[in-house]
């Protein structure tokens, strides 16, 4: 048995053409009002994702610019930064690190606090563009307290191999023994007493002019030689 097979035949007299054009009307109608309702979705869409951006955008902005007004205030009261002696006693070891870091920050050197066990004498690591790389192992102690020849051995055989360091500096509220400043001065690790961190946390001198330290020129990169 053959399949029945349909055929559109055209329109014949007039109210067979009448209703076939109300028909594609009825279709054109159809079709236009389903694209413009698909239409008006993707626009509703397309505000609700553009105003969650936004609203994501605003709030990054937003917390980038508090962050950058608390760095601001952050080096403005650095670059200003004194501590009186009384109050470096009153730390503990771990504020006095910190205390170390922050006038070493206002002194112009990038510098973060790494002490903790295992440390390796060394508890404070500056960087500064014309004085190279700076260790600072601190020694928060009694007023009366003096620091040996001991710490400056350690620092002097940690400094320069294990942290490449340029300069080696112990630093403390208390005082160091003949021994350890004579030791000191033959073998380039500096020494800042009482007296020298008062002139350089209570008197704003900074430390690489209290000490002395020279302007080192960049490390220039090895020639190539000729094969």
């Amino acid at each position: 048995m053959s399949g029945i097979r349909l055929r559109l035949r055209r329109p014949r007299g007039q109210r067979e053409q009448v209703a076939a054009v109300l028909v594609a009307v009825a279709v054109v109608t159809t079709l236009v009002k389903a694209v413009s309702a698909l239409w008006d979705a993707a626009v509703r869409g397309w505000l609700v994702v553009a105003g969650l951006a936004f609203v994501v955008l605003a709030g990054l902005g937003w917390r980038q610019l508090r962050a950058l007004r608390h760095r601001r205030a952050q080096a403005e009261m650095l670059a200003v930064l004194q501590i009186p002696l009384a109050r470096i006693d009153a730390l503990s070891d771990a504020e006095f690190e910190f205390a170390l870091r922050d006038l070493l920050i206002r002194d112009g050197w990038a510098a973060r606090q790494v002490g903790q066990k295992g440390d390796q004498a060394a508890d404070v690591i500056g960087r500064h563009a014309q004085r190279g790389r700076i260790v600072l192992q601190a020694k928060h102690t009694t007023v009366g307290g003096k620091v040996d020849s001991k710490v400056m051995y350690q620092v002097k055989g940690t400094a320069g191999p294990v942290h490449g360091a340029d300069v080696a500096v112990v630093v403390t509220n208390g005082g160091f023994t003949r021994d350890a400043r004579a030791w000191g001065d033959q073998h380039q690790v500096h020494w800042v007493d009482r007296e020298r961190l008062r002139q350089w946390a209570e008197d704003g001198v900074p430390l690489h002019d209290l000490l002395r330290l020279p302007v080192r020129r960049p490390r220039r990169p090895a020639a190539r030689r000729a094969g």
